[in-house]
């Protein structure tokens, strides 16, 4: 029986990658020194497994910015608006290309785009949606597989397993960028260049080879069916000898368990985490050829594995397979767990102890198989922990489960609709066609995050750290008005994140100190772990918000985080259904709300950016889903008069499939991402006849490129072309707290002028 580790962290244990990214971008180290970190952080990395026993290490796991990015260098797929940057490529030129791909481009007279970006899967991670041409042809551009590939056989030997998003996953996860064609059909020129690949890294020495093939949990298509049967058949006739590994996860294979068993390959892995109820069918139905990778130690949260469950599994397989046709592994990738517990000094010792991160993962993948030989010790103490946790009255508080358990019909309404309060609300507010806002944070810069954190190591008295963020909160909305934003927002100086800052001061949460998980390129998060029954002891923003609007006459936002959100972008306990959870946070957030609007705040932002990323992955269970996302939401904004108005926020996602229901979320205003999308996203609003408010980001945010007054002006036209025009808002696409200032002033200045030009030109119209 073989262990084996599906991804691991890149980050760094203490982030050293996003530190040294930032540098680089900024020009204050070079080329050289950005590798030299990097290949530290491998071989740190491949140390970690070796230490801890694991058989096949995966290697091409690390990336600068994002594995799908890399792929498409992989596989020279280079969107034509970079062919300026093509010239005369050195290994220097090439990573400028790659990061011009993931952050737009601006200098040396050049003004490229960055290529759109969207969640992986229903994670919180974040890649680079490949393009696609109907003409568009394949071959090997990058060598960095390869390069990466020879350190790690030379450091692992047979134990180095290169990793890379197989090639029908790859084209789903992509774009047509031209009408006339569907990527699938693309397969029949993609797959030659697999072959090449496999066939290379064969000449490399690879013994096993592991293609991530998640597509295989999703509803598939006829058509993407074939294109797996295709791509398979054709790799195992071009490739002789090789082991290839089948890798999915996030859910089980359901209608396509026939379709992955029968490809022809030596080793399928199954994620028994989130689907411990596929391996019946798998076994039944397993050809005596095919290894089984059992994905038992969950990738995705920082709970302790439970040996006995996942020794229940092992037996099984085994009593029908045997050992030696058995994988341990985790669920999936480790990326999306933090890297080392043992980092964590300040936790609550009972706590810490159901806990475990990617290295403590990594450990137990050893115990599993020690106690599938006969050793009990490890399964002794694992029952031990996991029956504190079951136990502790830390954990359960019965008067939140009493409040959840009342909760009416009533409570999910507002007192009318939209289209009455929405008359109410332009009554109030008096605002401008196109009005103007942001969606709410502002750069946190190195002054702010020094300020918190002299502030937690003493250094800064809390009166002396309140009287400085209130002076930033005034500089920003001095600033803000200056230039002519019509609904003003404080900055959130005071928040470290926006879903930890809520965490902090909720029961039933803890919190981490190196618990930071990747998002996007060099934007790392510190989830909170929710342990216990979920409360709001006191308010949470009504100081900082009264504070603000103190300060100026025009409308201040109110900034939460929703319910969905919250759930969604914590490390969540699994001792309960994940709504139930949700609907304490709901509570806890509707109390906020009231206590807003009792304050005088009477525009209140509630951002569910969250909300599309936790869909299930298949059609079957979305509607369950979403209904009792959409109540979360309703609870929590429920509470008010018709006269405040209540905005939400989403995150990059494709919201056609699920538009009614965000329509039944009745939200005042929904602010969405479209300025990378060039406001496609906004055609299934128009379709749907979307009733309510909606502010389409006109400015990329996750780009440091400031775009000009005419692209923003033509978005603008191209969404009044497809909603009414006082239904519009203009605003940048998500928060700005990972910006600089220059950039920020420079964009919003020009969105600004924008939003005038458009009213001068399309406002006479209507």
């Amino acid at each position: 029986m073989l262990t084996q580790n599906l991804g691991y962290p890149r980050i760094g244990s203490q982030r050293q990658l996003k530190k040294a990214s930032e540098q680089f971008w900024a020009g204050k180290i070079g080329h050289q020194e950005l590798n030299e970190l990097a290949i530290a952080i491998q071989e740190e990395n491949w140390q970690t497994q070796l230490d801890a026993g694991v058989d096949l290490i995966p290697c091409n796991d690390f990336s600068f910015y994002d594995h799908v990015l890399d792929t498409s260098l992989l596989l020279g797929v280079i969107p034509e608006r970079y062919s300026p940057l093509l010239s005369n490529l050195t290994p220097d030129k090439e990573r400028n290309l790659y990061f011009a791909m993931a952050r737009g481009y601006q200098k040396d007279g050049l003004d490229i785009t960055a290529m759109e970006m969207t969640k992986w899967l229903d994670t919180n991670y974040h890649y680079l949606v490949p393009e696609f041409r109907a003409d568009q042809e394949f071959s090997i551009f990058s060598q960095q597989l390869f390069a990466v590939f020879d350190r790690a056989k030379a450091r692992l030997g047979e134990k180095a397993k290169p990793v890379l998003p197989g090639p029908v996953t790859y084209l789903l996860l992509g774009k047509e960028k031209e009408p006339g064609f569907e990527r699938i059909d693309l397969i029949n020129k993609l797959v030659p260049v697999y072959v090449k690949i496999i066939q290379r890294l064969k000449e490399q020495g690879a013994v096993w080879i592991q293609l991530d093939e998640p597509a295989l949990v999703l509803d598939l298509s006829p058509k993407e069916q074939e294109a797996f049967t295709y791509a398979y058949t054709t790799i195992a006739k071009e490739v002789d000898g090789e082991k290839l590994l089948v890798a999915t996860y996030f859910e089980g294979l359901g209608p396509n368990t026939q379709l992955a068993l029968t490809l022809p390959v030596q080793a399928l892995h199954i994620d028994l985490v989130r689907a411990p109820e596929q391996l019946d069918e798998v076994l039944a139905l397993i050809p005596d050829r095919l290894h089984l990778s059992l994905g038992l130690v969950d990738g995705r949260n920082v709970w302790k594995n439970d040996y006995e469950r996942s020794l229940e599994l092992i037996q099984r397989a085994a009593r029908q397979l045997g050992t030696d046709r058995l994988l341990l592994a985790p669920s999936c990738s480790l990326l999306h767990s933090p890297i080392d517990l043992d980092l964590e000094t300040g936790l609550d010792e009972e706590v810490k102890n159901w806990m475990a991160f990617a290295k403590q993962k990594l450990w137990e993948l050893r115990d599993l198989k020690q106690i599938a030989a006969g050793e009990e010790a490890p399964l002794l103490a694992n029952k031990r922990a996991i029956e504190s946790r079951r136990s502790s009255q830390k954990v359960h508080r019965q008067e939140v489960k009493d409040r959840v358990a009342a909760i009416t019909e009533t409570d999910t309404r507002r007192k009318s609709t939209f289209s009455v309060r929405q008359q109410l609300q332009h009554e109030r507010f008096q605002l401008p066609l196109f009005p103007t806002t942001t969606i709410g944070s502002f750069p946190q810069t190195d002054d702010i995050r020094g300020l918190r954190a002299r502030l937690k190591k003493g250094e800064l008295s809390e009166e002396e750290y309140q009287a400085a963020i209130e002076q930033a909160t005034i500089e920003a909305i001095r600033w803000q008005e200056e230039i002519g934003l019509d609904v003003l927002v404080h900055g959130e100086f005071e928040r470290n994140d926006m879903v930890e800052y809520f965490g902090e001061q909720l029961d039933g949460f803890l919190f981490t100190k190196n618990g930071w998980v990747q998002s996007y390129g060099s934007r790392c998060v510190k989830p909170p772990v929710i342990y216990g029954d979920v409360s709001r002891p006191a308010d949470m923003t009504v100081g900082w918000a009264t504070f603000a609007a103190a300060q100026t006459e025009k409308p201040m936002k109110g900034m939460l985080t929703g319910p969905v959100t919250i759930l969604q972008w914590s490390f969540v306990r699994d001792d309960q259904p994940r709504e139930q959870t949700t609907q304490q946070i709901a509570l806890a957030i509707r109390d906020e709300v009231a206590a807003l609007e009792q304050a005088g705040i009477g525009i209140i932002q509630i951002d569910e950016a969250a909300i599309r990323e936790g869909l299930p992955l298949r059609k079957a269970k979305q509607a369950s889903y979403l209904n009792w996302a959409v109540q979360a939401f309703r609870i929590a904004a429920s509470a008010v008069q018709d006269q405040t108005q209540i905005h939400t926020h989403m995150c990059y996602s494709e919201f056609n499939d699920i538009i009614e229901h965000i329509a039944a979320m009745d939200a005042d205003v929904i602010t969405i991402e479209t300025s990378r999308s060039q406001t496609e996203l906004l055609e299934a609003f128009a379709d749907f006849k979307y009733p309510n408010e909606i502010g389409p980001g006109v400015y990329d945010i996750h780009s440091p490129r400031v775009p000009g007054v005419q692209e923003m002006v033509s978005l603008l036209k191209k969404a009044a072309s497809l909603l009414p025009v006082r239904h519009l808002w203009v605003n940048p696409d998500c928060g700005l707290k990972t910006r600089k200032w220059p950039e920020t002033k420079a964009a919003l200045v020009n969105m600004i002028t924008a939003a005038r030009q458009a009213r001068e030109e399309i406002g006479p119209s209507i």
